[in-house]
């Protein structure tokens, strides 16, 4: 069978699956943790409460905007903060709502029918900018069905529900549940809007003790207006074992638009929490991705985001990562969750990877190599984002489709890569760059020694 040739332009294309890589050996694919950095903000004025959360983050020009419930379901509001770092946040006195007598507060608005709202801004191209702020939330019952509704605004700020009728009403469930934060953005790949929401696997037992029965997963929708929605479907998951996936911040990688993350809040309900809290169930966080947005890659089944030593994290519904990866640095980007569930102390968190630091293709000390599949070569430079231990090192080889080395390119021709950087160009001792061989199909030999990592690849 003739080899697929892939063609990533000038892309970036991060390590996190094998979608490009042809064959490893002596070296594997790796997931990286988010270092936990900052509190960033505490939900501890009058209307906000232990349960107060599921966050949506954006970078807006030079602001860091966050939308977030505050309260409980039974006395919820939506409310927004906003940050000149992503560190730093502040919440601005919309005087907009009365709460206990005062306009002095950061509400939204207050509508009891309008639950877990979740923003995005709308880079769909034909988009009226008097709705360039959209956002999903869970609606009013209809006939016992759950539902979701659509709003919009000019300013992120003044909303206005869109439509008269719910956008969707839950499928036949046992359990048709919308209620926690639902998902939605425009996809420039698709060129249509996509919701991702919780459902319950029919056909599930109780496998977690869960009092409800049966699991939790994710489904997905799609528009391509915001308003005309299609029937939710279950994503696919490719066999991973059954698990609670109880919410699930899907979101586009800002660096690589052509790759989907998740980062759903994996939920034990049946397991008793350290602290004593009403609610039973303990969480972390896992992470996957996709390229298409309905197949998903589930191979890490270990935690992205522990409870860890910190006991009040140990409590259910803890660890829900909000919607958004941002960069916060020109190394740096961030993701927030929200710690402490259900306590005095409930807050959300910083954390913290390098620029495409989600996965690595990772040597021991022992050392490896990977090769491409067949790939165009569409610039005068091949960049690495990488790091090698001190002693470590990564050389470089351009091949043949059939696998023999171009000339010029061979490994030993190679300059030796060490250190640690975002963006490296290869070089080899005899050839000034990439010229001679563009718009070739070729493969890449990566040679790696001693711990070494690399997170992404492009051409320039």
């Amino acid at each position: 069978m003739k080899d697929r040739i892939l063609n990533i332009g000038n892309r970036v294309e991060p390590f996190v699956d094998d979608w490009i890589i042809d064959r490893m050996d002596g070296i594997n694919l790796k997931m990286h943790n988010p270092v936990d950095q900052e509190v960033v903000f505490k939900f501890d004025k009058p209307w906000e409460d232990i349960c107060s959360g599921f966050m949506s983050v954006s970078k807006d020009g030079d602001i860091y905007r966050n939308w977030y419930r505050a309260g409980q379901d039974s006395n919820q509001f939506p409310a927004y903060v906003e940050s000149s770092d992503g560190v730093s946040w502040t919440r601005p006195d919309l005087r907009k709502v009365e709460f206990n007598g005062s306009l002095s507060n950061n509400i939204l608005f207050d509508d009891p029918t309008t639950k877990n709202m979740c923003v995005f801004i709308d880079t769909n191209p034909s988009a009226n900018p008097k709705e360039k702020y959209k956002a999903i939330a869970h609606g009013p019952k209809i006939n016992g069905r759950a539902t979701i509704r659509g709003l919009t605004s000019p300013d992120g700020i003044d909303w206005t529900i869109t439509d008269t009728d719910p956008l969707l009403t839950a499928p036949q469930d046992k359990w048709p549940m919308f209620d926690s934060t639902n998902i939605a953005f425009w996809d420039e790949n698709q060129k249509q809007y996509v919701a991702y929401m919780r459902g319950w696997v029919p056909g599930t037992q109780d496998i977690f003790s869960d009092h409800h029965g049966g699991v939790r997963s994710i489904r997905r929708s799609l528009s391509k207006d915001f308003h005309n929605w299609s029937e939710p479907e279950f994503i696919d998951l490719g066999g991973a074992p059954l698990e609670h996936l109880y919410t699930n911040a899907a979101t586009p990688y800002f660096r690589a638009p052509h790759i989907y993350l998740m980062f759903p809040r994996r939920f034990v309900a049946g397991r008793k929490n350290t602290m004593g809290t009403e609610i039973d169930g303990v969480s972390d966080t896992v992470f996957m991705t996709s390229r298409d947005g309905f197949y998903w890659d589930r191979r890490f089944m270990e935690p992205f985001i522990s409870a860890g030593l910190d006991q009040n994290n140990w409590t259910d519904r803890s660890l829900t990562v909000a919607a958004g990866v941002l960069q916060t640095g020109p190394e740096e980007m961030s993701i927030y969750y929200k710690e402490h569930n259900r306590l005095p102390s409930c807050r959300m968190r910083r954390a913290s990877l390098r620029l495409d630091g989600f996965v690595s293709v990772n040597a021991p000390y022992q050392g490896g190599q990977l090769i491409t599949k067949p790939i165009i070569c569409t610039g005068d430079n091949l960049a690495i984002n990488y790091s090698t231990s001190a002693i470590g090192s990564i050389t470089v080889e351009l091949q043949e489709v059939h696998g023999s080395p171009i000339p010029g390119f061979e490994l030993e021709n190679s300059m030796h890569i060490f250190g640690d950087h975002i963006e490296r160009i290869v070089r080899w001792k005899d050839v000034k760059n990439l010229a001679e061989i563009r718009n070739r199909p070729i493969r890449i030999r990566f040679v790696m020694e001693k711990s070494a990592d690399i997170y992404s690849l492009s051409f320039k």
